[in-house]
């Protein structure tokens, strides 16, 4: 008899973190990595400079946190807007700047977005999340999950950003388990970007060889003096 696979605590939040460095990764250009060991805590909290949190629900429920330093906030903030184009006179120097949480919220939902999606392919089940809140603070403010967990449990990993600032995640769910009964083929996901560059890319090697066929046509009747 085949051995079932079981897919832990710890699991799920390896694909959370690969959610974190993948989009903040690509969204500032830089590299994003994270510890191997992780922490095992009694509560999450909101710390300073900025804190943002997102409470997911359905197969399993949770809450995920992240803490930024103000240098490591504005870093990836600095690194999002210049990738995007932005002129330096239009980039906030402010960690306090409304436009930093704004920036910081977006990078996490698209986060969230993409755990959300990892589960639903990795883990068969369908989470829900709430719009990230996003925020400044001085001190530091405890958050819960506003539901019952029977055995909740918590845990806390330590990112490092390409200047080597650092910022941390908080993820706290109830201790749960999914084992698998039978291989499955995850389905690989597809980026919306990529299609549209891949259509891009095709529209204008068309362009091209139409181009190169009508400038053969016209040196082909100019030979023949036409």
């Amino acid at each position: 008899m085949t051995k079932s696979k079981v897919i832990s605590t710890e699991d799920i939040l390896s694909t959370l973190c690969h959610s974190v460095t993948g989009v903040l990764s690509s969204a500032s250009g830089n590299g994003i990595s994270y510890s191997a060991m992780v922490q095992k805590i009694t509560r999450t909290c909101m710390r300073p400079d900025i804190g943002c949190f997102v409470l997911f629900d359905g197969g399993f429920t949770g809450l995920v946190v992240t803490n930024f330093t103000a240098q490591a906030a504005m870093e990836i903030y600095h690194d999002y807007m210049r990738n995007m184009g932005m002129p330096e006179d239009e980039i906030a120097q402010s960690h306090l700047s409304d436009d930093v949480a704004n920036v910081l919220g977006e990078l996490m939902n698209q986060i969230v977005g993409d755990f959300t999606s990892k589960v639903r392919d990795q883990l068969h089940t369908s989470i829900t999340q709430n719009q990230p809140k996003m925020m400044a603070i001085n001190k530091q403010v405890q958050i819960s999950v506003d539901t019952t967990m029977d055995r909740p449990q918590a845990r806390r990993v330590t990112f490092t950003t390409a200047k080597q600032n650092i910022f941390y995640l908080e993820l706290a769910m109830d201790k749960t388990e999914f084992i698998k009964l039978h291989d499955f083929d995850i389905s690989e996901a597809v980026d919306p970007d990529d299609i549209i560059e891949n259509e891009a890319k095709q529209k204008a090697e068309k362009q091209k060889a139409s181009s190169q066929a009508d400038d053969a046509d016209d040196d082909f009747m100019a030979e023949l003096g036409l």
